[in-house]
């Protein structure tokens, strides 16, 4: 088994053999200059803006039921711009390595990325490649950054929330952060749980043509739903109320959840979006929702109401009212 050496990460040519065997020829950059010179013709639209983004990747174990670290990579930064109304268009790819780590292994995570943004309809055009010493590292890291365009008039934003907003959500709670538990754990379930793992643009795409009023999106991930919520509510000076009832949730999660004493809205996912959406429009943007299969379990869960702002409540099942915090700490770490 070849392994990783901390010659890989010494700029010469070990690196670079390593680089042109896992990386350029499976994300087939057009040159290996220090940069990427881009155009794309919706660029030279007018009102047309770049939107650009960055995130980090650090989820244990590096595969998982429905994915492993390369798929979020590309996924996650994919619906990052997503949710901002932007078509994404490229991405770049950095790694940090540690020494020892299974070269076979690097390839696995490298084709799933190459698979993943070929799915999603972007390019991976540049990156870097770090070695850290054995111990000092976690196998692999990834950090990636997006580039897309936000066609003229599209202005998602979370100041742009308002009462009596409609409140979405297009599929399953925690589907990705009870994989994570479950798979740590080695727990054998009755039936399998996989992650959410999936790019969201197309359908956001989809929503917006359906529903144009929409005033924002998120992704819920790191601190599930309630997390983002909560962003939401104190941004824009509102209060949220959702309905216990109306949370599409798979069984399996539910009975997880409940057995490890974990609340299922501050899971993470890696393919769920929130929307924000005036009522006059929401039967609109749920039926574009469940005409995609990401979106088959959509549902609307709640409103945006007068009250305290940055108040977020959930009306459980028995008619009361729990309120829904922050979370302190973290639930599950190095999750995504």
């Amino acid at each position: 088994m070849t392994l990783i050496t901390l010659a890989h990460g010494g700029g010469g040519k070990a690196m670079r053999d390593l680089i042109r065997d896992v990386f350029v020829s499976r994300f087939k950059p057009e040159s290996m200059e220090d940069q990427a010179r881009l155009s794309a013709p919706g660029m030279l639209a007018p009102g047309a803006r770049i939107a650009f983004t960055t995130d980090a990747y650090v989820v244990s174990p590096l595969e998982f039921p429905g994915g492993d670290i390369g798929r979020l990579a590309v996924f996650g930064t994919v619906n990052d711009l997503a949710v901002g109304g932007a078509e994404p268009l490229w991405l770049s790819a950095a790694f940090i390595l540690e020494e020892g780590f299974p070269i076979e292994r690097l390839r696995r995570i490298a084709d799933s990325m190459a698979a993943a943004a070929l799915e999603a309809g972007v390019r991976i055009v540049t990156g870097d490649t770090k070695v850290v010493e054995r111990g000092k590292g976690d196998g692999v890291f990834i950090s990636t950054s997006g580039v897309g365009l936000i066609p003229p008039g599209c202005d998602l934003a979370a100041a742009h929330v308002r009462v009596g907003d409609a409140v979405l959500i297009n599929g399953t709670l925690g589907d990705h952060g009870a994989t994570i538990m479950a798979t740590r754990a080695e727990l054998a379930l009755d039936t399998a749980i996989q992650s959410d793992s999936r790019p969201l643009h197309r359908l956001m795409q989809a929503v917006l043509a359906a529903a144009p009023g929409v005033h924002a999106a998120r992704d819920a991930t790191r601190g599930g739903l309630a997390t983002v919520l909560n962003e939401i509510a104190e941004a824009s000076g509102t209060a949220i109320q959702i309905d216990e009832e109306k949370l599409p949730l798979r069984p399996e999660v539910r009975g997880l959840t409940e057995i490890l004493g974990l609340d299922p809205l501050y899971l993470a996912n890696e393919g769920l979006l929130a929307l924000f959406v005036p009522a006059a429009e929401a039967d609109a943007a749920l039926a574009a929702l469940r005409a995609d299969p990401a979106g088959a379990d959509a549902a609307i869960i709640g409103h945006v109401v007068d009250g305290p702002a940055g108040r977020v409540v959930l009306r459980t099942a028995f008619g009361g009212l729990r309120r829904l915090e922050l979370l302190v700490g973290e639930q599950l770490p190095r999750i995504c």
